[in-house]
C-alpha cells in the first residue's frame, strides 16, 4: 500500500537548529576485551549455529559469542548476588 503524501505551502513555524548530538562513528561501536579460548563442540552445534550463520550472513563464532554473552548478562546478576550471600556468611 502506497500513500501519497500531500504538500502544501503553509508556514511551518519557528525552526530551531538542531546541533549533531550523535557520537563520532569510532564511538559507536563498543569493542569489549576479548580473550582467546579453546573449546570442543558437538559437531550438531557446530553445524547448527554455521547452518543459521550463513542465513543471517554473520560469522558462526560471532553467534556463538553473542549467545555465551546473552547467557551470561542473564545469569550474571543471580551468580553475584549468591557469591555475596556466601561470603557474608
Amino acid at each position: 500500500m502506497k500513500r501519497t503524501v500531500k504538500y502544501t505551502n503553509e508556514p511551518i513555524g519557528r525552526l530551531e537548529f538542531v546541533r549533531d548530538f550523535l557520537p563520532p562513528p569510532d564511538q559507536l561501536v563498543l569493542k569489549e576485551d576479548g580473550v582467546k579460548v579453546t573449546l570442543s563442540l558437538s559437531k550438531r552445534s557446530v553445524a547448527f549455529f554455521k547452518a543459521h550463520a550463513a542465513r543471517s550472513k554473520v560469522p558462526y563464532q560471532k553467534m556463538i559469542r553473542s549467545l555465551i554473552d546473552s547467557y551470561a548478562a542473564q545469569h550474571g546478576a543471580t551468580s553475584n548476588n549468591r557469591i555475596e550471600r556466601r561470603r557474608e556468611r
